[in-house]
């Protein structure tokens, strides 16, 4: 058996808005060598039976702003139902599935006692549940005769007060992802006993060297690099039989791709909980997805009801 782990981010440029990370982690019967080539069949077979578009795949080509998301719910909640049994109501439930996303009203971004809060997100919020439910059995009876089984997904949100903490403590911006990433790569890689486990990440920016941060994280004596090019670079851990990767491109695979999904439908109801928020107190507020040329757009419009609400600017805008 192999345990096949993906892992991708959403929000990584943005300044306002939590910074996301997510993996997943799928339970295959075959050898590591034929993982890939399972994976793909699986994603093709589950996304050729009839729906509005593709179940899983690359965030960016499931939701794009404006379009609604309803695509990204629910190929989310069909993966959560597929690795729990159950779809979650509401963001309490979400963030319960998810394991690692932290508690569910723990946005310092918002003020105190003040609605609409992310724990007020009611779910599916954009999809039918009937819809979701359908799409996740199919997926199972899909999955299950190729021995493919979506064992968990896990998140990890990390807001600007934490993400500018580890700033001043010394990380950049790449360290922060690489950290939160390998963190969630080491904690779902542990979680199902395997022969072979394989880590895939999408590339990190410009990082291109792995090693010290996959030591210290996977707790390993010896990381044997086997690439470091700007496509890929690849590392054996022959203690752990464990092999990690970060690649280009890396979202076409479908633990990535399913994990990028995660990200990305975790971020979106967490601004869409912001945007709610704060132009409930300011009405001629516009929303803002939080990348940096709106944001200070948003900053400049925000900056009174902000004061008046005591929250310190560290709470909000998001160093990059």
């Amino acid at each position: 058996m192999t345990i096949v782990v993906g892992t991708d981010e959403a929000g990584y440029g943005p300044n306002l808005g939590p910074l996301v990370v997510a993996a997943t982690v799928w339970q295959l019967d075959c050898r590591a060598a034929a993982a890939d080539a399972t994976l793909v069949d699986a994603l093709d077979a589950c996304n050729s039976f009839p729906g509005d578009g593709p179940l899983w795949g690359d965030s960016k080509s499931i939701y794009r702003a404006g379009d609604g998301l309803a695509g990204l719910e629910r190929g989310v909640l069909a993966g959560i139902w597929l690795a729990t049994g159950s779809l979650p109501a509401d963001w309490p439930e979400l963030a319960a599935a998810l394991g690692r996303i932290g508690p569910p009203k723990n946005d310092p971004s918002l003020p105190a006692n003040a609605g609409p809060r992310l724990d007020e997100i009611r779910l599916p919020g954009a999809a039918d549940s009937k819809t979701c439910l359908d799409v996740a059995a199919a997926a199972r009876d899909l999955l299950q005769p190729r021995g493919v089984r979506l064992a968990a997904i896990g998140c990890r949100a990390i807001h600007p007060v934490e993400f500018n903490s580890l700033l001043d403590a010394g990380l950049n911006k790449s360290d922060i992802l690489s950290h939160a990433t390998l963190e969630l790569a080491a904690w779902a890689a542990g979680l199902e006993a395997a022969q072979e486990v394989l880590v895939w990440c999408d590339r990190h920016g410009g990082r291109k060297a792995y090693s010290a941060l996959v030591a210290r994280h996977f707790d390993t004596p010896l990381v044997q690099t086997i690439e470091e090019t700007p496509r890929r670079s690849a590392y054996a851990l022959p203690a752990a039989g464990l092999q990690i990767e970060f690649c280009v491109g890396g979202e076409e695979r479908l633990p990535v791709a399913l994990a990028s999904m995660t990200a990305k439908y975790v971020r979106e109801l967490s601004m869409r909980a912001f945007n709610a928020c704060w132009s409930a107190r300011l009405p001629n507020l516009a929303p803002t997805a939080g990348y940096p040329l709106d944001a200070r757009r948003w900053m400049a419009e925000a900056a009174a009801a902000v004061r008046a609400a005591g929250i310190p600017e560290s709470a909000i805008w998001r160093r990059c």
